[in-house]
């Protein structure tokens, strides 16, 4: 499954960088036609995400996870494939909306995966399969600008797609999904969607954990459109390819190196608690770059955020793991995916509107706002709902 997730997350980066370029290259067209429809083209798969997510955690949580992997990357092969063959960019924008459907391959793995592994070790299995899909996509635009340069871009999204349905491949041959026997009455039950959605709402921690999902893509995406723009305000234009991949990249870098650790921790003392200090954590690191002077204090800062940022996922996915009842788990999960679509959506809207408004510096006051306040939210529920004498004892286990 690591190798599956970093087929996919390389693939589905691999086309990032030069969608706006494909788009130009299909028409005569204006700047700012180019700039409108890059945004729209982008955008549209994260909602067609956002709908579909819950839909196919449900029909996973009923006929097996491993067939909807295998539907998901196939479905997300045809797509990139028959980007290749556009000739419009209507074309384009519709094969993207297409692919929205298929594009939760790397949740549901992680769903797959959660529930094929005892909860006491969660955390660290999914932190060490976190590392495949920021390996993915650390790696992913870098491949594909050069292949980009050297066969064009319709024959990249042809070569591209071979690498996903080669991910399907490895699924359908490589994986087996375990029956589990289970004892406990409310893991072999069937759940309606409004009961699912009810256990969540009941359930006032593990609410705000899946809303962190959100604020979480968010404060990811809120700076990621215009981060170029922000290297050349206090780097000038010299370098500037080189000097924005690598703060971009430098947060991935993070993420890679401590993912494991963090799932590791959070199965020693509690997935909550290691949550809590790792949204305060990447609030303190975002709220410095709004006085930076120099690229490599941004570079450092970034790489801080990154270190905080990949933790957060593995130990909300064990979480879930541990407070939802088996056969709703793909459900739930289907819902946190959606929730995170929805802050890929919002980030950088507000990004360029804040920025627009009140400057650069703005965003990093309001993503580090959001951040440390939902970390807060989430100390004092813990407390109120789970802490065992309702103190602040944090490190006991």
């Amino acid at each position: 499954m690591w190798f599956a997730n970093f087929f996919i997350a390389s693939s589905m980066t691999m086309i990032l960088p030069f969608i706006s370029l494909y788009i130009e290259s299909l028409g005569n067209f204006t700047e700012s036609y180019v700039q409108t429809w890059s945004g729209l083209i982008f955008g549209v798969t994260f909602v067609t995400a956002f709908i579909f997510s819950p839909i196919w955690g449900k029909i996973g949580d009923k006929y097996g996870r491993k067939n909807i992997l295998i539907i998901s990357a196939t479905g997300l092969g045809l797509s990139v494939l028959l980007m290749g063959f556009a000739t419009s960019v209507f074309q384009l924008f519709m094969l993207r909306f297409f692919m929205g459907i298929f594009t939760g391959f790397i949740p549901m793995s992680q769903a797959f995966i959660s529930t094929q592994t005892p909860k006491k070790t969660a955390g660290k299995v999914l932190g060490t399969l976190q590392t495949a899909s920021v390996t993915g996509t650390l790696m992913g635009p870098l491949f594909g600008g050069v292949i980009a340069d050297n066969i064009g871009y319709g024959a990249t999204f042809q070569l591209v797609s071979i690498s996903i349905f080669l991910s399907a491949f490895i699924v359908k041959f490589g994986i087996k999904e375990l029956q589990l026997k289970v004892s406990d009455v409310k893991d072999r039950r069937s759940y309606s969607s409004k009961e699912v959605i009810q256990h969540i709402i009941g359930h006032p921690v593990l609410l705000i954990v899946m809303l962190t999902s959100t604020l979480v893509q968010v404060a990811h995406f809120s700076i990621q459109p215009i981060l170029s723009l922000y290297v050349i305000e206090i780097n000038g234009p010299e370098n500037i390819a080189f000097y924005s991949g690598l703060t971009f990249s430098v947060a991935g870098l993070g993420s890679l190196f401590l993912a494991r650790y963090w799932g590791k921790l959070g199965d020693k003392y509690g997935h909550t608690k290691i949550l809590i200090s790792l949204l305060l954590l990447a609030g303190i690191a975002y709220f410095p770059g709004a006085f930076v002077t120099n690229i490599y204090q941004l570079i450092f800062l970034r790489f801080i955020l990154g270190i905080a940022i990949g933790g957060i996922v593995p130990t909300r996915i064990a979480y879930i793991r541990l407070e939802a009842p088996l056969s709703m788990q793909g459900e739930v999960l289907g819902y946190n995916t959606s929730l995170r679509f929805l802050g890929n959506m919002i980030g950088p809207a507000l990004g360029g509107l804040l920025a627009a408004s009140y400057g650069m510096a703005s965003i990093f006051f309001v993503t580090s706002s959001l951040l440390i306040m939902t970390g807060i939210l989430m100390l004092i529920t813990w407390v109120k709902h789970e802490s065992e004498d309702g103190s602040f004892a944090f490190f006991k286990h």
